[in-house]
């Protein structure tokens, strides 16, 4: 706003002097406001659209063994409450992981959705399959039916099965914080930093650092994600961060 107001001022001046640096800077605070207010209200259609996208699929997902257990339906209302949606906001998260159930629910569609509303942001994307993969996690077992499924996702939204690998990895490194390290733990925390295991000390940091200024809850919601999935970010850094550390343990030792 401060450009066209700027701008507007300049051009005003060239052409009116002092009355017109004023109708100009007015006029372009006001051409500011309506850019702004258009662009905030584009936001909030594409945030939303995302939200219930997540939730729609994370349904069909669940739904892809034949039934939804107990597990998965926590991970949903769990998911409500670590993204503070109350009332109306929650009643549609439900309703589209009701019409993700369902037999007549496109799959494809929705994915091909996901990738407009991203724009193909990788990151994003990532966020995005990062969630399916925990809800249908949540009952302790990846039935071959959800596995050939989240693959089908992955590939929709524009993830290669290595992002699948590593968001796994992230998921089974955050259970192993609950039980003590161990050696596929630190298996998985390479996998979590996108490097091998023979990576010198310098790729890893680099690797480290990359992922953690690519995560980083302010660039994704700058991005487009969903200022109630901040949480959901703040976890991925933790747990990269988390790798990161266990990794380094490991070499001290």
């Amino acid at each position: 706003m401060l450009f066209l107001i700027i701008l507007f001022g300049l051009i005003g001046l060239a052409v009116g002097g002092v009355w017109g640096l004023l109708i100009g800077g007015g006029l372009g605070w006001w051409l500011g406001r309506r850019i702004s207010r258009r662009l905030n209200a584009a936001r909030t259609q594409i945030q939303e659209g995302f939200l219930e996208s997540i939730f729609s699929v994370m349904g069909c997902l669940c739904q892809a063994d034949g039934k939804v257990t107990d597990g998965e339906l926590g991970v949903a209302e769990k998911l409500f409450d670590q993204m503070h949606l109350q009332g109306e906001q929650r009643a549609k998260a439900r309703a589209a992981f009701e019409r993700g159930r369902a037999d007549d629910f496109n799959l494809d569609a929705e994915l091909a959705n996901v990738n407009r509303l991203t724009q193909r942001q990788p990151i994003l994307r990532q966020v995005f399959l990062q969630v399916q993969l925990t809800a249908i996690a949540a009952d302790g077992v990846l039935h071959p039916a959800e596995h050939e499924m989240i693959l089908r996702v992955a590939r929709g939204v524009g993830c290669s099965d290595a992002e699948v690998q590593q968001i796994e990895a992230m998921l089974h490194g955050a259970a192993a914080n609950s039980q003590g390290s161990s050696e596929e733990a630190l298996k998985d925390a390479y996998r979590v930093l996108g490097v091998n295991e023979d990576a010198s000390d310098a790729e890893i940091k680099k690797a480290y650092r990359r992922l953690m200024s690519q995560n980083h809850p302010d660039k994704l919601a700058g991005k487009g994600l969903p200022e109630s999935m901040r949480e959901v970010a703040q976890a991925r850094t933790s747990e990269i961060g988390n790798a990161y550390e266990r990794i380094r343990s490991a070499r001290d030792r």
